[in-house]
């Protein structure tokens, strides 16, 4: 499912919403939801899940090419916990 089939999906789940009109919707969800995980806020969407920011610390690896050691940079991710509804629901 991409975008637009979210789109699609919420404009026909009711009547009164146009296609354009959901496009707003999501677009803004997503925006607040990106807004908050810049900031480093937790976004938690009861039922589905928990998206929230990893600060990933600096480690040495190797170059796979070269076996040499080197240092990989601190960073951040955005990790997603699926809630147990969300698990039940997809194992049936």
């Amino acid at each position: 499912m991409n975008t637009s089939d979210l789109v699609d999906r919420l404009a026909a789940s009711d009547d009164k919403i146009t296609k354009a009109q959901a496009k707003q919707l999501v677009d803004a969800v997503l925006e607040a939801m990106r807004a908050s995980l810049v900031s480093g806020e937790e976004v938690n969407l009861p039922g589905f899940g928990k998206f929230k920011v990893q600060d990933k610390p600096a480690r040495t690896g190797r170059n796979p090419a070269t076996g040499e050691a080197i240092q990989i940079a601190a960073s951040k991710k955005v990790a997603f916990a699926a809630a147990k509804a969300l698990k039940d629901a997809v194992a049936g």
